[in-house]
């Protein structure tokens, strides 16, 4: 999990971290994944916030 995935993966790609999709953004929340530098693929999810109502 984390938070402000589109930076995280601005700094990944400067870095030389392999982006393997494009951020992709569902009702509950934000994916991409990308490869560690063990050929893993991983998958980065940043959540979407809840309302004031904890919605």
């Amino acid at each position: 999990q984390v938070q402000n995935i589109e930076g995280l993966v601005n700094k990944l790609k400067v870095n030389g971290v392999t982006i393997l999709d494009s951020i992709e953004t569902y009702d509950f929340g934000k994916f991409v994944h990308i490869l560690d530098s063990e050929g893993n693929k991983i998958e980065l999810w940043e959540p979407v916030e809840a309302d004031q109502n904890g919605q």
